[in-house]
This record gives structure tokens, sequence and C-alpha cells, in this order.
């Protein structure tokens, strides 16, 4: 039986795909649970329409974040912090820190998620610090971290 299917199925396929598979695994399984329709033409074409619109729709979200990673590439990120002696922080410079730093400074949203901080800062000095903005778009951010007088 050919069925379209409507969501991610593990071993068969993601949202959009028309695959054939078995009768009994469709009437029992993939349809009665929302995971498929039986393809007829209408949702074939239906679907060719969704993929098209999803198509555009990442093709513009792709140029926005090309040009939000050309702006943070060239970004310097200044922040104070107290600390010991040795240029030891006394507490620690977090992604989110960094992400509110950015956003200031862009006038644009930043999730603090997208900061892909390996470790908290605990020491003074620059470092370089990469921000997912896409799947493949990952500039990077120099983070200055100066104590407070």
């Amino acid at each position: 039986m050919k069925v379209l299917l409507t969501q991610a199925v593990k071993n068969v396929g993601k949202p959009g795909d028309v695959k054939e598979v078995a009768d009994g695994f469709a009437r029992n399984y993939l349809i009665p649970r929302g995971m498929a329709t039986v393809a007829t033409k209408g949702t074939l074409k239906e679907a060719e329409a969704h993929r098209a619109a999803e198509a555009r729709r990442e093709e513009k979200n792709l140029a926005q974040n090309q040009a939000l990673g050309q702006k943070i590439e060239g970004i310097t990120v200044t922040l104070r912090a107290k600390s010991g002696p040795q240029g030891r922080l006394y507490g620690a410079i977090t992604a989110s820190d960094v992400a509110s730093a950015l956003q200031e400074q862009l006038g644009q949203e930043v999730d603090r998620r997208r900061v892909e901080l390996e470790e908290p800062i605990r020491q003074l000095g620059e470092y370089k610090v990469p921000v997912r903005v896409a799947q493949n778009i990952v500039p990077q951010v120099t983070v200055t971290v100066e104590g407070e007088s």
C-alpha cells in the first residue's frame, strides 16, 4: 500500500515521503496513529505544494541566517567581571552572558542555546566563541573578559 507520511517514522521515512509499506502495517499502525495517510492523487498534490512552500521558507531563512552570520562574525564583545589577583574570575561568564551582550550590540535577539561555549569562562582574557546561527552557519565572536575597576 502506498502511504504519504505525515510524521517521521523510524526506518521508513520523514514527513512528506511517499512510501510503499505492507498493508497491515499501514492499516493497523501508521494510519490509526496519524503517522500516514493513504497516498491518493489529491494528497500527493497537497504534499508537493507543502514541500514547495517549505523550500521557499528555507531559502528565505537561509538568506536571513547568512546575513546574521556575517553581522556576528566581526563582533567583539567586552564583558567585565570581578577578578582575583591572578586574573581568575570570582564568578564565571556563561553562554547566557555572551548571548545578552550580543543581543545588546546587534539589537537582535540571540538565543543563549545557540552560543556554543564548551565551559564557562573563568579567566580574564580573549576568547573565540562559536555561535550556531543555522545548521552550517557558525560564525565566531571574540569575547574579551576584563576585570572591573
